[in-house]
């Protein structure tokens, strides 16, 4: 198993020892191998009867191959190359990394900030496939990127049911209706995969291999690791992770850093692994929070380990030299590898890995705010505007704050004791936003406790269900700006920028009406806003507590 994957766990311990004799015990590995709904305990039992499919993709996945190789290869012979995936949370999240770590290109949309939007439909639609992945079939930020490109390609002259492909679960609103529209392709994933275990799936194959990527030696190197990943012994490596993140979550240290190193192959595993980490085991008031950070901040501030972080670990060779979890091999195996450890982690925590009880709350209040839209006079006025960023939150948060600095350092206080500080910027992740990125290691720093950053509204679809479903610790420092060039959605009574200022507003209040600190910094220009906030992150010079 050494190529396909190779786990160095230097942070074991004795109560690491104990979880893992439990689970073999248990005959965890080969029950959940073998499909047994009984192993994550009674109230769990229906849901994991549906969602263990992704234990056998190495083999059901197989018949797919051939397919997608037909579909690309009639696609090119219309000069139909470049590939466009339309999907949200795993739909997106897999297939980026495959084709990244392939070194072949996918445009990926996973968001409703109209320029975004708008930068897709613009770059080579003449030579554009679409592929629309939604397990359900009803997610609103797909849906509405398939009415603009549909719309972009009436535009243009061009036939768009030809142009477009749906990966979708058999039976859901999105399978009918490409039926009935007579859309290119429809692709029907395994219904019994969650959409975080879906690598290995259609989701994750069709838009990846149209794109050109190797998905056969993908599904190969999955199969290489399956019979070690499914034994009852001490040296399975699943159990042994498994064990480690739960002896780890039960003496309180709950948080797992997330650091990208060096393998061939195999480029941004990291991004996935969150959402994986955070759906599966965020809920129930417990759960791991995962901690994405990039190169350069493993190597330094992002590195930092408070009392209450499980463990840092690496994928691929350490940066620093100090992660206490490293894995490398190949992708396929990497991915059979995480999404049988983090099942596993269900058991010891007590929690169903396969759910996602808290998701649907923040789309039911985005829902809510687009069915009964207010008008922009209604909004609230802000506490204060400091240059291009105007401040919003209770004042009893915000104290005697009266600059972006002091605001900073507000919401640093507002973290509760073992917590966690989340940035959530509702902008555009691959444009002139991308530097908003740079918030989670300037608001880092040498802090006693985790900051994460996530880009809505993909995030909603990973980590959002840890923020309201796991260790009630968090506090929430929310960034959106202003909608300079807006985009219709077609045959819809909203735009993209009311349903991101929507999805924005709506999670903010499910948050706060939970009882966490929440803050909202809105850049009324995003341009110097941004840089005003970063600057003000860097020079704040923010000192431990």
């Amino acid at each position: 198993m050494s190529d396909q994957l190779s786990v160095d766990l230097p942070g074991w311990s004795p109560e690491a020892d104990t979880a893992l004799a439990q689970l073999v015990e248990q005959r965890a590995a080969s029950r959940m191998y073998a499909k047994d709904a009984t192993l994550w305990g009674p109230d769990a039992e229906q849901e994991s009867a549906i969602r263990l499919g992704w234990t056998e993709c190495h083999t059901v996945s197989r018949p797919l191959l051939a397919e997608i190789d037909a579909l690309r290869a009639d696609l090119a012979g219309e000069g139909v190359d470049h590939v466009v995936l339309c999907g949200m949370g795993g739909s997106s999240l897999a297939p980026e990394v495959i084709t990244g770590s392939a070194g072949v290109e996918l445009t990926v949309l996973d968001s409703t900030d109209p320029e975004m939007v708008q930068r897709a439909l613009a770059d080579r639609l003449e030579r554009t496939v679409v592929v629309v992945s939604s397990k359900s079939g009803s997610t609103v930020e797909t849906d509405s990127q398939r009415r603009a490109f549909l719309g972009a390609f009436e535009q243009a002259g061009i036939e768009g049911k030809r142009r477009i492909v749906v990966v979708t679960d058999p039976g859901s609103p999105m399978s009918d209706l490409a039926t009935s529209a007579g859309y290119r392709r429809v692709f029907h994933a395994d219904p019994n995969v969650g959409g975080r275990y879906s690598a290995l799936t259609a989701f994750g194959l069709v838009p990846s291999g149209l794109a050109g990527a190797d998905i056969a030696t993908l599904l190969d190197d999955a199969e290489a690791v399956v019979a070690d990943l499914a034994r009852d012994d001490e040296s399975n490596p699943a159990l042994r992770l498994a064990a480690l993140l739960t002896a780890a979550h039960d003496a309180g240290r709950e948080k797992l850093v997330l650091g990208e190193g060096t393998i061939d192959g195999v480029a941004g595993l990291p991004a996935w692994a969150e959402q994986l980490v955070a759906e599966s085991t965020g809920k129930l008031g417990r759960g791991i929070l995962p901690v994405d950070v990039d190169q350069a901040a493993a190597s330094s501030v992002g590195w930092h380990e408070p009392a209450d972080t499980i463990t840092r670990a690496a994928i691929g060779t350490d940066p620093s030299g100090e992660a206490q979890v490293v894995t490398a091999g190949t992708l396929g195996g990497l991915f059979q590898f995480w999404e049988s450890a983090i099942a596993l982690v269900g058991i010891g925590l007590g929690i169903n890995p396969f759910d996602q009880p808290n998701v649907e709350e923040a789309k039911n209040a985005a829902r809510a705010l687009l069915d009964a839209p207010q008008d922009s006079g209604d909004d609230p006025d802000p506490a204060f505007t400091d240059g291009s960023v105007q401040v919003f939150a209770d004042a009893a948060l915000l104290g005697d704050a009266s600059d972006l600095a002091g605001v900073l350092a507000a919401a640093r206080e507002a973290v509760p004791p073992g917590g966690y500080l989340a940035v959530m910027a509702y902008l555009d992740r691959t444009g002139a936003d991308a530097d908003a990125a740079g918030l989670r290691s300037a608001l880092g720093g040498d802090q006693p406790f985790q900051v994460t950053f996530g880009w809505g509204p993909r995030f909603l679809h990973s980590t959002g269900q840890y923020h309201k479903g796991g260790h009630p610790n968090g506090a929430f420092l929310q960034v959106t700006g202003a909608i300079e060039e807006d985009l219709e959605v077609p045959d819809r009574p909203y735009t993209f920028g009311s349903l991101i200022t929507a999805q924005a507003a709506g999670d903010l209040a499910v948050l706060a009406d939970k009882g966490f600190p929440t803050l909202r910094l809105h850049l009324t220009d995003r341009a110097t806003g941004l840089q005003q906030l970063l600057a003000a992150a860097t020079a704040s010079a923010l000192t431990p507590q």
